[in-house]
């Protein structure tokens, strides 16, 4: 593998607050050196160098909620497909949900995962296990062992796990394993409906989830919490009421750390009116007084990582009236574009964002990347923050194409991407 020295970068790393001008060095797929004194004598013979010409240097994105076909359903996306998104979006490390076919509720599934990942992708792929066997809620899967094979944490992926007595135990069992528990927040019963509910939902016609669907599942997980201990987060928070319960959690000691996708954090329930199938996700889009405490959220850090919730869906699947389509939308190689809106117009600093995708959401994952630091992996994003850009759905590099932005304008590209120190992406 050749070195590799990144000259004339603005280093950003969140994890620190540094913010300098200066250079990188790779060497065997890991950072050697960093700082705005490095080079500053001579450039050593035999390495490549990379005029970064002030464009910022970051370490690569983590994405802790994608969900893929593979197995099972590779016609919607596979590993490597994914990963061809990630690697265009700055995404250098993915965190695949076990909603597959079979179920990753196994330690084989798991150990495939891993496998196909190290086989077909270009970027890091772990695999999140199910909390319960099948996805059925009923009966809690072995996670000491799923752990020790490779799993990052638990979950159900776009299920919650409603039985109260099964995530006590699922809780309290963790615990031992120190093992992060992650609930998709939402009381089915309640939970019905096909966009949120409000007086627009009557407008149009459509059926409504209310946000207290989430709400309530939050509460009483965080009751389980106090009696169990362990750790607990929540995959996407999409409303105010749910961020000032976990705000108020944390303030009594609880550890409870939450995600909310790109998508909740810059659209809102308007962008249904068209009936456009790509808005119909789960949790559903709110309220915009809604969107706007989410990016308080992130702000103020009550809010802790920023996902893409990637999600493909066909248009076998999405072809259809709003009501009867699927829920899902893309969204890899948008997750950094569509955020840095919130930094473009003064909502979020930078650094923030940053944060809730690279050391966050490694240190909840006990992942050793998501740092610009000496001896670390070198996965890195070089982005201009600046360039305009439109998407264009059949120009993604996923295999399914339900993006919410298609033909929105955007601001910030991402013009090289390194995993391991070696080159996977870059912008032609």
């Amino acid at each position: 593998m050749t070195d590799t020295g990144f000259i004339n970068a603005r280093l950003l790393n969140p994890a620190s607050g540094l913010d300098v001008t200066g250079n990188l060095l790779v060497k065997d797929g890991k950072i050697a050196d960093l700082g705005p004194t490095l080079f500053s004598d001579t450039i050593p013979d035999g390495i490549e160098i990379v005029d970064c010409r002030g464009q910022v240097l970051c370490p690569g994105l983590i994405d802790m909620r994608v969900f893929t076909g593979e197995p099972g359903a590779e016609h919607r996306e596979t590993l490597r497909t994914a990963s061809l998104a990630a690697a265009a979006g700055g995404v250098t490390t993915l965190i695949v949900m076990p909603n597959t076919n079979p179920v990753i509720d196994d330690v084989a599934l798991v150990d495939y995962i891993e496998r196909r990942a190290r086989d077909t992708a270009i970027v890091n792929i772990h695999p999140m296990a199910a909390l319960t066997k099948g996805l059925n809620g009923k009966e809690m899967t072995e996670i000491g062992l799923l752990k020790d094979a490779g799993a990052v944490a638990f979950t159900d992926g776009d299920r919650s796990v409603s039985d109260a007595q099964i995530m006590r135990r699922a809780l309290s069992y963790a615990a031992h394993f120190n093992a992060l528990i992650v609930q998709h927040a939402e009381v089915p019963e309640l939970s019905h409906g096909v966009m949120n509910e409000s007086e627009l939902a009557g407008r149009l016609g459509l059926s409504g989830t209310p946000a207290v669907a989430e709400t309530i599942m939050i509460e009483r997980d965080l009751r389980l919490l106090e009696l169990t201990g362990g750790r607990y987060h929540v995959s996407q928070v999409s409303c105010a009421a749910s961020v000032e319960v976990i705000a108020r959690a944390r303030r009594h000691g609880q550890k409870v750390t939450c995600g909310v996708s790109a998508a909740h954090l810059t659209l809102n329930e308007n962008d249904v009116q068209s009936y456009r199938t790509f808005f119909k996700m789960t949790p559903p889009l709110r309220s915009e007084d809604d969107r706007r405490a989410l990016v308080a959220g992130l702000a103020d850090g009550t809010i802790d990582v920023v996902v893409s919730s990637h999600d493909p869906q066909d248009a076998e699947v999405k072809r259809h009236p709003f009501a009867q389509a699927a829920f899902g939308a893309i969204g890899l190689e948008t997750l950094l574009a569509s955020t840095l809106s919130l930094v473009h117009n003064g909502d979020l600093p930078l650094m923030r964002l940053l944060s809730a995708m690279t050391h966050i959401p490694a240190d909840l994952l006990n992942l050793n990347t998501g740092r610009l630091a000496a001896g670390l992996p070198a996965d890195l994003a070089l982005i201009d923050i600046g360039a305009p850009w439109i998407v264009k759905a059949e120009a993604l590099h996923s295999i399914s194409k339900n993006t919410p932005f298609d033909d929105r304008r955007l601001q910030g590209q991402v013009l090289r991407t390194i995993v391991g120190g070696r080159t996977v992406y870059t912008r032609e």
